[in-house]
């Protein structure tokens, strides 16, 4: 299975940065969100893995670029390779007779294709067997709910007193609520979505209240305690009360204004979603309230309970204890040849009220 990601759908209609551009090669199978099945394994590898059912891991580390130990990025020594620093560069090690080309991600990559085909090589550090006890249609997210896994776990969530506040209606922003209420965090929960169904969701992933933007949201800022003031030009503005952190899964103009605006004195913000260029974004609180603003991407090694696991491996821990709340996140899944309907469905979600639609091959 794979499936289908706002990022995708971001850099399909071009709507997203080209920052990032050096960092991926083409053409490209795109899908990076993979569950599958061992079918074949290298000469040095365990032949008992065939047949196994894994999670891929789809960040490229530099052990999987072919460089010594002694080589390898900071980042990829600290076990945080979703920010590898060899990703602009050519790799050492060859793939289908020529040099690997750079890529930070597969679903990215000229020579590494994505999940949204019939077949994909990985490498042995990328792929995380799957426990009997999971589900595929809950397997296949172990992915994007790795993603609030590590912002929780890489941020001060969990030791927050709260209030905090997860805005968006996408999976992004369901995993960080997840991933608040299955790691730990006990204080108020707030989540912001839109519809009926993702308020539903949001709910039954643990959320104390919800609510919908504009009105209901301002209403709710104001019963932390704070105190609404109209500037001469421009919007409204609060003081006192508000959030003791922020998670912003959608990353535009208008939720970072909300962010920047709802956030309590000295709280945080986290950035989840993939912003990009913002003309006129207005940061007067990021200073003025003295803001930290926190920006995660994807997943690592992580501290907890004493180890060091990669964050796939708390995610699939949890999940077996506390995956039958995400038993509603797949809504959509189509045969592969039918990758038009399900991108349509995705890019289109209000109508077709989808969360996370999938492809199978």
């Amino acid at each position: 299975l794979g499936g289908i990601c706002g990022s995708d759908l971001g850099n399909i209609s071009f709507k997203s940065s080209p920052a990032m551009e050096p960092f991926g090669s083409f053409p490209a199978v795109l899908g990076h969100e993979i569950l599958g099945r061992v079918t074949e394994v290298g000469p040095e590898m365990d032949p008992g893995l065939v047949g196994q059912r894994v999670v891929v891991d789809p960040m490229i580390h530099c052990d999987v670029r072919g460089h010594a130990p002694e080589a390898w990025c900071p980042s990829c020594r600290a076990g945080l390779h979703g920010t590898c620093e060899m990703a602009g560069e050519e790799g050492s090690v060859e793939v289908g007779g020529k040099v690997l080309s750079p890529g930070a991600t597969i679903g990215y990559h000229a020579d590494l294709p994505g999940g949204w085909g019939q077949s994909l090589i990985a490498h042995e550090r990328q792929l995380f067997p799957v426990p009997e006890a999971l589900d595929d249609r809950i397997a296949v997210l172990v992915e994007p709910m790795s993603i609030g896994v590590h912002a929780v776990l890489r941020s001060r969530a969990l030791s927050s007193p709260g209030p905090i506040l997860v805005i968006g209606s996408g999976a992004i922003a369901f995993s960080a609520i997840w991933a608040l209420r299955t790691l730990g965090y006990e204080g108020h929960l707030v989540a912001q979505a839109k519809r009926p169904h993702e308020v539903a969701l949001a709910k039954a992933l643990g959320a104390d209240e919800t609510v919908t933007p504009g009105d209901e949201a301002r209403s709710a800022l104001v019963a932390t305690g704070a105190r609404a003031y109209m500037p001469m030009v421009g919007g409204e503005v609060y003081a006192g009360g508000g959030y003791d952190m922020v998670f912003d899964c959608v990353g535009s103009p208008s939720s970072l204004t909300q962010s920047l605006r709802s956030t309590a004195a000295r709280g945080s913000i986290v950035l989840l979603g993939c912003a990009g260029q913002m003309p006129k974004l207005d940061l007067t609180f990021l200073w003025a309230r003295e803001l930290d603003l926190q920006g995660y991407v994807v997943y690592g090694r992580e501290d907890w309970k004493g180890g060091a696991p990669h964050t796939f491996e708390i995610t699939m821990d949890r999940m077996v204890a506390d995956g039958d709340r995400l038993s509603g996140l797949v809504t959509h899944v189509f045969p592969l040849d039918q990758y038009k309907d399900g991108l349509r469905a995705a890019y289109n979600h209000r109508e077709s009220k989808a969360v996370k639609v999938v492809l199978e091959p």
